[in-house]
């Protein structure tokens, strides 16, 4: 099956990545592989890594062998797996952090509210616990300050409250069901945003423990970096994108490297007509020096 991806910032990160031919680049995010694969089109030689089963699938029908290594795994694991396919002094590494298209738009994944489907939202079916065990089983204080800190969501007190007074009644066990609560919440107080876009994005950042994991693997990736080898970081929402700038600036006033990219730099009016998935990325990147 042939799924469609459009890779985000492509010509940005391939301009940051600086690939070379015979260049080592780590893609710590495979997704659909559409970065990978220009960055093997201007001859580089790519160790993908994916924590999503199926992701690893759709890649490896995409990338020849020849040029990439296509491994399922966790970039919380970045060196162990790297040294495992002798991916070290790499000469860039990128993360394109979030959900792939294909993902968002698997209904059974349960990362959308576009459709009815069971509450998951795994990037790794085989982690333990779903959306739908945090939605039933956390209590009024851990779901609002869920929501608050990890999506900044303004009413995550009064969306706690509904979602604990409408599991006494039933189990919530549906995308549906979770964005119905949120819905009813909000009334007609709504933005450009559906209502429920900031309480599944919390709730997708804590089942897969995305913020942890980034802040476990970014300073793995400088330790795999060449002189001069460059990290480029796509990020999503606010957390990611905190988490990548003070990292960056850490490591440059330790004198680690140097940030190029003073400010994020973010897509412009015609990728986002043609991807409007993109219009809330936003690109940093870092050379290491030592």
């Amino acid at each position: 099956m042939t799924e469609i991806h459009l890779p985000v910032l492509l010509e940005e990160v391939m301009a940051f990545l600086a690939v070379s031919p015979g260049g080592k680049y780590i893609d710590a995010t495979l997704g659909g592989g559409g970065h990978a694969q220009e960055i093997i089109r201007r001859g580089g030689r790519v160790l993908g890594i994916d924590q999503d089963p199926q992701a690893v699938k759709i890649a490896r029908q995409r990338l020849h062998p020849t040029h990439a290594k296509v491994v399922l795994g966790n970039f919380a694991d970045l060196e162990t797996i790297a040294r495992q396919h002798d991916f070290t002094a790499v000469a860039g590494i990128l993360f394109d952090l979030g959900v792939a298209s294909f993902q968002l738009d698997t209904a059974s994944r349960g990362f959308s509210f576009q459709a009815d489907a069971p509450l998951d939202m795994r990037l790794n079916p085989d982690l333990a616990v779903t959306a739908a065990d945090l939605v039933n089983a956390l209590g009024r204080k851990e779901l609002a300050t869920l929501f608050t800190k990890l999506a900044q969501e303004r009413l995550a007190a009064p969306i706690a409250n509904a979602i604990v007074d409408s599991r006494r009644l039933r189990p919530i066990t549906t995308t549906g069901q979770l964005a119905a609560i949120v819905e009813r919440v909000y009334g007609h107080r709504r933005g450009h945003l559906h209502p429920a876009t900031k309480v599944f994005l919390g709730l997708r950042l804590a089942v897969n423990d995305e913020l942890n994991n980034l802040k476990a693997a970014l300073p793995q990736a400088i330790n795999l970096l060449q002189p001069d080898g460059h990290l480029v970081v796509i990020s999503f929402h606010e957390g990611e994108d905190r988490i990548v700038k003070q990292f960056c600036k850490d490591q440059a006033a330790s004198h680690q490297g140097t940030i190029l990219t003073k400010k994020p730099l973010i897509p412009q009016p015609k990728e986002i007509n043609l991807n409007p998935r993109s219009r809330s990325a936003k690109l940093r990147a870092f050379v290491k020096t030592i």
